[in-house]
């Protein structure tokens, strides 16, 4: 790890601006031009510590040093993650919590979303066959909103469909500074919401009565440590929570989908699947492509790391992309290169595309597990089941969009499904490796 001592600082008196003009880069560039892994800036008009880096991250998720209570910008709470959810909570709150997002995620469920999501897969390969062009990022959305309703226990109507696919979309791509991108977040979180209230409150009466093992029921069932239910907002906000996810795995699969593009190798490694490719080849589109940008947290206590002082409730900013790229953590890191994860450690802090640390007890992301199964079973299918042509089109990423996507939403063609045989069938209804960090 590298720190300049003094601790350098930003060039402009605030940085706001520049994070959303520069995106993903905004803080890898600076500590390349400082060479710092931490330095100071200003952000909303208050200070802020920009960090990244392995040491950087293990300190960052280590809740005797950090909180997430109030460090969440208002804009995120009120689009992407709601006011009242499980990431703006810290202590046994956020413990009590986990514990029931993490009851929803056991090895059985997982394979259920799995199986969910590979139908509702191939259904829609059905649809392509007979389609001029296919746009991938708008299929894989419906794809997925069907699949995680479902497994969620929502009654999602065929009719609500498209509707409840848009709002699930605008929440994911409200966080990247654009007003109109967040009032599309904020309207569709409202109506979300609103939905799920009504869905709870039947739950609870007895009128809407959904499988034991899905979220509807847990959450409108949980209590607190005082044996309360949850109220209404808070349930409905976590409930979203639950699955509203997913629809984030859409960037991941379409990166997957462009990696094998990129690099056409990978498509007949995916088919042999030696040494568990697939899913090599997964968890290094999650760390090569830019996800997550950065996370935020604030400071506990006054405490002294690397002879710099943290006071009370400073605002520290994790970066995400950068540690899944630094150079102290990966060698060739800008290179694509499934196999670095064969003999990979499985640091906890070094790779971090949905948080850092551990599931249980920290803030790393729930339902990581569910977005790698759902990644390598679509990529098994895209290179097994599946032959297309993708024409020319504008595939660029605009890196200071956040979240960022090819920009032609990655078209295809002359799509055909291949004979499925009862060996490749077998292997669909297997299921998958997942990461057990």
């Amino acid at each position: 790890m590298k720190i300049r001592r003094p601790i350098p600082r930003a060039e402009e008196l605030d940085s706001t601006l520049s994070l959303i003009n520069e995106g993903y880069e905004f803080i890898s560039s600076r500590r390349k031009a400082l060479q710092s892994d931490i330095f100071e800036t200003r952000l909303i008009g208050q200070k802020a510590i920009c960090m990244s880096g392995e040491e950087a991250a293990a300190l960052f998720y280590d809740n005797d040093y950090f909180k997430r209570t109030g460090a969440m910008p208002k804009p995120i709470q009120k689009t992407l993650l709601g006011v009242g959810g499980i990431h703006g909570t810290d202590g046994e709150e956020h413990h009590d919590l986990k514990r029931m997002f993490l009851s929803m995620m056991t090895p059985e469920r997982l394979e259920v979303v799995r199986r969910m999501a590979i139908e509702e897969l191939d259904k829609k390969a059905d649809q392509w066959e007979k389609m001029d062009e296919v746009v991938l990022m708008d299929e894989i959305e419906e794809i997925l909103t069907r699949a995680v309703c479902h497994w969620a226990g929502l009654p999602l109507k065929e009719e609500e469909v498209k509707q409840r696919t848009q709002e699930l979309v605008a929440m994911v791509d409200s966080i990247g500074g654009s007003l109109p991108r967040y009032k599309d977040g904020r309207t569709a979180r409202e109506s979300q919401e609103a939905w799920l209230k009504d869905i709870i409150r039947q739950t609870r009466k007895g009128v809407y009565n959904p499988p034991p093992s899905t979220p509807v029921y847990i959450v409108s069932h949980h209590t607190d440590k005082n044996g309360k239910l949850l109220d209404l907002h808070t349930a409905a906000v976590n409930l979203n929570n639950a699955y509203r996810p997913m629809l984030a795995t859409v960037h991941f699969i379409i990166f997957g989908a462009l990696a094998m593009h990129q690099f056409p190798e990978t498509r007949y490694k995916i088919q042999a699947d030696e040494q568990n490719y697939s899913f090599l080849f997964s968890q290094e589109v999650r760390r090569f492509y830019p996800f997550a940008p950065a996370m935020a947290a604030k400071v506990k206590k006054d405490f002294v790391w690397h002879g710099y002082h943290f006071k009370e409730n400073m605002l520290v900013v994790l970066d995400l992309y950068g540690i899944n790229r630094h150079p102290d953590s990966w060698e060739d890191a800008d290179s694509f290169k499934p196999e670095r994860f064969a003999s990979w450690k499985e640091s906890p802090f070094a790779f971090v595309p949905q948080g850092g640390g551990d599931h249980h007890a920290g803030h790393r992301c729930a339902g990581e597990w569910m977005t790698v199964t759902i990644m390598q079973t679509f990529f098994k299918y895209f290179a097994e089941n599946i032959r297309y042509t993708v024409p020319e089109q504008d595939l660029s990423l605009d890196m200071a969009r956040m979240p960022t996507f090819p920009k032609s939403r990655f078209r295809i063609r002359n799509v055909q499904k291949l004979q499925v045989t009862p060996e490749r069938l077998i292997r669909h209804r297997q299921p998958y490796s997942v990461i057990q960090t």
